[in-house]
């Protein structure tokens, strides 16, 4: 499978929302056959589908949706963030589209290592990979979001302690720090929080710009934040004045 041309067809799905495969073809100097299945791969991974001829970029908000939007950039911070775990380690993931990406990089270029996670959509993603396990916490079902929550989970968490927990999230506020859209997803990742000795914080820098609903981390529990370079100079030095060590990959 070519990966580059796989991130390079989201790529330009991305920018117009819906390309013609003989576009696709010429664009990327290849093959129609190649470029169907191509095509194929991705829709499968609900990157995309296909319309009449065309791949068409998807809309709405399930987890699969929103993996398609800023994928490459999603990807890169993915790259980033591996580089802090080790073959034979035991890391906590939360659920998230970017978190779904590193789990899926850990398995490609780590050895032997546990990931332990309650996203059942991060399990399904990396099913093809024999090279790490996933420890699946059990709980309450979200389907939306494909995750455990609930009491029960929580009295699983405290099993376990890792030295990094990696998280996602869905807004920022300059006062309170870092915001989600769930209100037991955030009870979550704060019980992950107590069994972890490092939070690190895996998001693009679109989302500093939005305010979202339920508190989820404070500026005190964050250890590093790997966005994109999008992220303004004034976000980075109020990350920085907390603590926090910042990575932003271009």
């Amino acid at each position: 499978m070519n990966m580059d041309r796989l991130d390079q067809i989201i790529s330009l799905v991305s920018q117009e929302k819906k390309i013609d495969v003989n576009t696709l073809s010429e664009k990327l100097n290849v093959s129609k056959v190649t470029i169907r299945k191509d095509l194929n791969k991705l829709e499968h991974k609900g990157l995309l589908h296909r319309e009449h001829g065309f791949a068409v970029l998807n809309s709405g908000d399930d987890l699969n949706i929103r993996l398609s939007y800023n994928y490459n950039i999603k990807k890169r911070i993915a790259a980033e963030a591996v580089k802090l775990v080790e073959d034979n380690e035991t890391i906590m993931i939360e659920s998230g589209s970017t978190c779904a990406l590193l789990a899926e990089a850990i398995c490609r270029h780590r050895h032997n290592v546990r990931i332990i996670t309650n996203s059942c959509f991060i399990a399904n993603y990396t099913r093809k990979y024999s090279s790490c396990q996933v420890i699946l916490l059990g709980g309450i079902y979200q389907q939306n979001s494909e995750v455990t929550v609930g009491p029960l989970l929580k009295e699983i968490i405290k099993l376990f302690h890792v030295k990094t927990l990696f998280a996602g999230t869905d807004g920022f506020d300059e006062t309170l720090g870092f915001m989600g859209v769930d209100m037991m997803r955030c009870e979550v990742v704060q019980y992950m929080c107590d069994s972890a000795d490092h939070l690190v914080v895996l998001t693009d820098s679109s989302k500093f710009s939005k305010r979202s609903l339920v508190h989820q981390f404070s500026f005190n529990q964050v250890s590093q934040v790997i966005t994109d370079s999008n992220l303004t100079v004034e976000q980075q030095k109020l990350l920085s004045s907390h603590g926090i060590s910042v990575t932003c990959i271009d």
